[in-house]
């Protein structure tokens, strides 16, 4: 009876009830009970486990290890396949179910397919996780990238795009805001960097933003860039080089640079204009950004940079800016306006519902067609702002401009309003 209880409890038996009992001893203890006249509620209780247990330990008469029947499992064939498509599809399970049905013909279930993908979904979650830092050379990488934050200006809340570009070696970076982040306002940031760091890094490292990489398949890694995109690396003499698809930490340097710009930069700051804000950021950039000791390499940026990487860049040699030509095709709408990045510009009234050319250069906007010019307007860099040339207007049905108020008539002397009463009283016919 004493050796009874002993292994009934024993640590193995201590287990949360419903728990199945494996080791022989433990059967034995059951078994053992049974005999004594315990009933199947008193040895649960007792050995902390469920009457079912021990009422199939009971039936069995011995311990007897459990057999789990071998089965094949589905999908097992198709492994290479799978992993395949669920890294291109970023982790749809979905998606990879609707390829399978309709390339390989094979139907099951999404729960199926979810369970024959998991040993994938954990191996692409340890490989996000497992970022080895890569060190670059001096002078060898410049990383950019752009936030958004919505910040306060003139007491309204505005949606600012702050392009942030950080050398890999030294961690020195470059903040420039903008309105947008479409790929005229990237080209002017790096343009801007590269005058700012006195040189041109060997490559430049950038997301895959759709202003920037047409194409980029994540399991073969083939990249298509812009064409613009491609000009403006071969004028400045860069290699550019795009992170892999959502491993956007592969370009962690500059990751980071924009949390710090946005919690350190702007966070809780105010201003009366937009001038005021750059004038913040610059400030910013000199005195605080650049001095202050970087917590990988301990050593302030600026002093990294003009000791070991300022040499290493490649010389501007005086290049004039990179001249940004867009030429797209608009057709003038009803209020004699073409529309460009959200602003209208005015064209002659007699387009309206034409197809026109419109090309934009240096901070100019000019309208052809039918390859004469019909309209310039400098360019506006703010949104949904409105810029006329009144002669556009003159002579349209409706639309014509306001006529110019008269001019005031010359005042009347005061002297020249007073008659004499024997006027007066001769046109009524004498006096009182």
């Amino acid at each position: 009876m004493e050796l009874l209880r002993e292994a009934a409890h024993s640590p193995r038996l201590a287990e949360p009830r419903g728990a199945l009992v494996e080791t022989p001893e433990a059967v034995a203890a059951m078994l053992g009970l049974h005999e004594m006249g315990w009933g199947t509620r008193r040895i649960a209780r007792e050995l902390g486990c469920s009457r079912t247990t021990v009422h199939r330990y009971l039936t069995q008469g011995e311990w007897r290890g459990y057999r789990r029947r071998g089965r094949r499992a589905k999908l097992a064939d198709d492994a290479a396949w799978l992993r395949e498509r669920l890294v291109r599809h970023g982790g749809n399970a979905d998606v990879v179910r609707q390829d399978l049905e309709r390339e390989r013909g094979i139907r099951v279930s999404l729960r199926t397919l979810e369970r024959a993908v998991v040993p994938f979904r954990q191996e692409l979650a340890a490989e996000a996780r497992a970022t080895l830092r890569f060190e670059t050379p001096p002078g060898r990488q410049l990383q950019i990238d752009f936030g958004q934050k919505r910040v306060s200006i003139a007491g309204a809340a505005v949606s600012v795009f702050l392009f942030v570009a950080t050398l890999g070696y030294s961690r020195l970076l470059y903040v420039q805001a903008f309105r947008h982040a479409r790929q005229s306002a990237w080209l002017a940031g790096l343009e801007a960097a590269f005058r700012q760091f006195g040189g041109v890094a060997r490559e430049v490292l950038l997301d895959n933003a759709r202003a920037l990489v047409e194409y980029h398949d994540p399991a073969t890694r083939e990249v298509r860039f812009n064409a613009r995109l491609v000009a403006f690396a071969r004028y400045w003499d860069f290699t550019p080089r795009a992170c892999a698809p959502y491993r956007a930490r592969t370009k962690g340097k500059d990751e980071s640079g924009v949390k710090y710009v946005k919690r350190n930069a702007l966070a809780g700051h105010s201003f009366e204009s937009w001038s005021a804000m750059e004038a913040h950021l610059a400030w910013w950039m000199r005195e605080v950004a650049e001095v202050r000791r970087h917590g990988t390499t301990e050593e302030a940026p600026r002093t990294r940079f003009d000791r070991d990487e300022a040499a290493m860049l490649r010389p501007l040699d005086g290049r004039p800016p990179f001249q940004q030509v867009r030429e797209v095709v608009r057709v003038v709408g009803p209020e004699c306006t073409i529309e460009l990045d959200t602003n209208s510009y005015s064209v002659p009234w007699r387009l309206i519902g034409k197809r026109v050319a419109v090309i934009a250069s240096g901070g100019r906007v000019a309208i052809q067609h039918d390859g004469m010019e019909v309209a310039a307007h400098a360019e506006v860099a703010g949104r949904r702002q409105r810029v006329t040339e009144p002669s556009h207007y003159l002579g349209a049905p409706g639309l014509a401009r306001p006529a110019p108020m008269p001019e005031p008539a010359e005042p009347i002397p005061s002297a020249a309003l007073l008659r004499p009463l024997a006027e007066y009283e001769q046109a009524i016919g004498g006096g009182w």
